[in-house]
């Protein structure tokens, strides 16, 4: 189960309609998550390193991420998180 990290040009982004998904945020934190579906996101604003028993993985403002369906995993955000995001 590997959390995919992707750079995403502006014609993509607009393809995906990216921009008119939800936004989330979460200030500076640490909690563990399970992903009951797919979740991709752009993110905005902020720096994360999430932890599985798989990997660990950093991403920040303007990575698009995809994290698999049944994932467990630790969120830490080391700075304030604003993301686009859709569940699958």
């Amino acid at each position: 189960m590997k959390i995919e990290i992707i750079k995403l040009s502006e014609s993509k982004i607009a393809e995906k309609n990216i921009l008119q998904w939800p936004i989330w945020s979460c200030e500076v934190s640490e909690f563990d998550w399970e992903y009951s579906d797919q979740e991709t996101c752009l993110l905005l604003e902020g720096e994360v390193e999430v932890s599985s028993e798989f990997e660990t993985v950093r991403f920040s403002a303007g990575d698009f991420v995809v994290f698999p369906k049944g994932l467990k995993c630790r969120w830490k955000v080391m700075q304030p998180v604003r993301k686009h995001y859709s569940f699958n």
